[in-house]
C-alpha cells in the first residue's frame, strides 16, 4: 500500500531517493536504529487523538521527535 501511495510522488520527482521500510512492532528503539543508520529524514504516523488541550503524540512518535538524530515528519492517520 505504501508503494503504490508513493509511486506518483516519485514520478514527479524522479531525482528524490526514498526508501521504504515499514516497521510494525519493536516501538520507538526500531525506529531510531534506522535513523542512526543513516537516514536523511524519519517520517512517522500518528493515530489521530485529539485531547482538549490540542492533539496528543503516542509514546513512539513522542520519543522518536525527541531522540533521533535525523529530521522527524510526523503524518497523521487518514
Amino acid at each position: 500500500m505504501l508503494s503504490q501511495h508513493l509511486a506518483d510522488h516519485r514520478r514527479r520527482h524522479p531525482g528524490v531517493a526514498v526508501v521504504e521500510d515499514v516497521r510494525l512492532g519493536g516501538g520507538a528503539k526500531a525506529v531510531l536504529d534506522a535513523a542512526a543508520a543513516g537516514a536523511e529524514l524519519v517520517v512517522i504516523g500518528r493515530r489521530e487523538r485529539r485531547h482538549r488541550l490540542g492533539m496528543l503524540l503516542g509514546p513512539v512518535a513522542h520519543a522518536v521527535l525527541h531522540h533521533s538524530t535525523a529530521p522527524v515528519a510526523v503524518v497523521p492517520h487518514p
